[in-house]
C-alpha cells in the first residue's frame, strides 16, 4: 500500500514567533497589577485587612518563585512549547475563575494558581529564545521583559474604569481573553517550529557563588517591583488621589518602564559590560524613592519616571546579566529558573511586608525607606557583575 508522505508544516516567520513572546509577555502580569487601583473596593466588599491585601501580590510571586526552582526538571519532562502553552493557559482560568470568587479565599486560590501558571511561562521560555535565537537573545528577552510591563501597564490604567462599568471581580477575569489570545497563538507557533532535541539534564547551580550573587540581586530588584505594583495605587489614594487617578499613575508608572524596556533592548548589544547600565538603572530607581520619601504629593511625576525607568531597565539588565553566564539553552534554563525562584520569593515578602506596616502606622513611608536601603545594597553589589570573561572561574557550573 503506497502511503502518501506528510507535508511538514512551514516554520513560522521570525515575525510571528517574536509576536508570540511579546503577547505571552504582556499576560504576566495582570493576575498582580490590577489589584491595586481596586484595592479600596475590594476590601470593602471582603473586608481583607492590609496584610492580607499584600499576600494578594506575595502569593502570586511566591508561587512563581516555587515553580521556577522547577524550571529544568519541568524543561526536561514538557519541552519549552508544551510547558509554556500550559502555563498561559493556567493564567487564562486563573483570570476567568475571578469572575465568581467575590471572598478572600477565592482571591488568594486564584493569585496562586495565576502564580503557577506565570511561572511555568518564565521558567521556560527563556530557554526557547536561547535556542532559537542566540545571536538575538538579549534583545528578545529586552522585549519579553517590555511586554511583561506593557502588560501591567494596560491592567493599572484600566482597572478602575472597567471595574465602574462590570464591577471590580469582572474587570480582573476579563484578563482571561487576551491570555486566551496568547495561547492560540503560541500554539500556532510550537506546532509549526521544529521541536529540536531532547534538552541535556542540567542540575541548579547550587554550589556558585555568581548563581547565588544573581539570585539576591534578582530578588532585591524585583522586590522594588512587587512592592510599587501592590501599593502606589492605595498610597496616593491616601493621599487623597481617586482609585481612577492612582491606577493611571501605576499605568504611567508601568509605561516608563516599558520605555526603559525598549531603551534596554536597543543598545544592550553594543554594552557588553552590564554593569554601567545597572548602576544608572539603580541610581534613577533610588531618585524614586526619595521622591515618594520626602514629598510624593508635589514629586509625584518625577517620582513617576524615576522610578519607572529604573525598575523598567533593571528587570531586564538583571535577566540579561544571568543570561550572560552561560551558551547552552539547558544551561540557562536551569539558572534561569535558579535566580528567578529564589529571587521571587525574596521578592515575595516586600508587598506582605509593606502591607505589615501599613496596619501598624498607617503609612507606607517606611516600606519605602526599607527599599531604598534595598537599592543601596544592590549598588554595592554591582561591582561584581563584571562579565565572565574578565572574572577567572565567574562562568555558572551546574551541580
Amino acid at each position: 500500500m503506497h502511503l502518501t508522505p506528510r507535508t511538514p508544516r512551514p516554520a513560522p516567520s521570525d515575525l510571528l514567533t517574536i509576536a508570540a513572546i511579546v503577547l505571552l509577555g504582556l499576560n504576566l502580569r495582570p493576575v498582580l497589577a490590577a489589584i491595586g487601583p481596586l484595592l479600596g473596593a475590594i476590601q470593602a466588599a471582603t473586608g481583607i485587612s492590609s496584610g492580607n491585601a499584600g499576600l494578594l501580590t506575595s502569593v502570586p510571586v511566591f508561587a512563581m518563585g516555587v515553580c521556577a526552582l522547577l524550571g529544568a526538571r519541568l524543561q526536561r519532562r514538557l519541552g519549552s512549547y508544551r510547558g509554556v502553552a500550559l502555563g498561559i493557559a493556567v493564567v487564562a482560568v486563573a483570570c476567568a475563575l475571578r469572575a465568581a470568587a467575590h471572598g478572600t479565599a477565592g482571591l488568594m486560590a486564584t493569585a496562586a494558581l495565576g502564580g503557577l501558571g506565570i511561572a511555568l511561562v518564565q521558567a521556560l521560555l527563556p530557554a526557547f529564545i536561547k535556542r532559537h535565537f542566540p545571536r538575538r537573545a538579549g534583545q528578545l528577552m529586552g522585549l519579553y521583559t517590555t511586554g511583561i510591563m506593557g502588560g501591567a501597564a494596560l491592567a493599572a490604567a484600566s482597572a478602575a474604569p472597567l471595574a465602574q462599568q462590570l464591577g471590580w471581580s469582572a474587570a480582573l477575569a476579563l484578563w482571561g481573553v487576551p491570555a486566551l489570545l496568547a495561547a492560540l497563538v503560541w500554539v500556532k507557533v510550537a506546532g509549526a517550529h521544529p521541536a529540536g532535541g531532547a534538552a541535556a539534564a542540567v542540575g541548579l547551580p547550587l554550589r556558585s557563588p555568581r548563581a547565588w550573587l544573581l539570585l539576591v540581586f534578582f530578588g532585591i530588584g524585583t522586590g522594588a517591583y512587587t512592592l510599587v505594583l501592590a501599593w502606589l495605587p492605595p498610597f496616593f489614594m491616601q493621599l487623597g488621589w481617586s482609585a481612577a487617578d492612582s491606577g493611571l499613575l501605576l499605568g504611567a508608572l508601568t509605561l516608563t518602564e516599558v520605555l526603559a524596556g525598549l531603551t534596554v533592548s536597543a543598545v544592550i548589544n553594543a554594552l557588553p559590560d552590564r554593569r554601567v547600565p545597572l548602576v544608572l538603572a539603580l541610581l534613577s530607581a533610588l531618585a524614586g524613592l526619595a521622591c515618594l520619601i520626602a514629598a510624593p504629593a508635589a514629586l509625584a511625576v518625577p517620582a513617576t519616571v524615576l522610578l519607572g525607568g529604573g525598575i523598567g531597565a533593571l528587570f531586564p539588565l538583571t535577566l540579561i546579566v544571568t543570561m550572560d553566564q552561560v551558551r547552552d539553552p539547558a544551561g540557562a534554563g536551569a539558572l534561569l529558573g535558579f535566580v528567578q525562584g529564589g529571587g521571587y520569593m525574596i521578592a515575595s515578602l516586600m508587598p506582605f511586608v509593606a502591607g505589615l506596616i501599613r496596619e501598624q502606622t498607617a503609612s507606607l513611608g517606611q516600606a519605602w525607606m526599607v527599599m531604598a536601603g534595598g537599592v543601596v545594597v544592590l549598588l554595592a553589589l554591582t561591582a561584581r557583575l563584571a562579565p565572565p570573561g574578565r572574572i577567572a572561574g565567574a562562568a555558572v557550573p551546574a551541580s
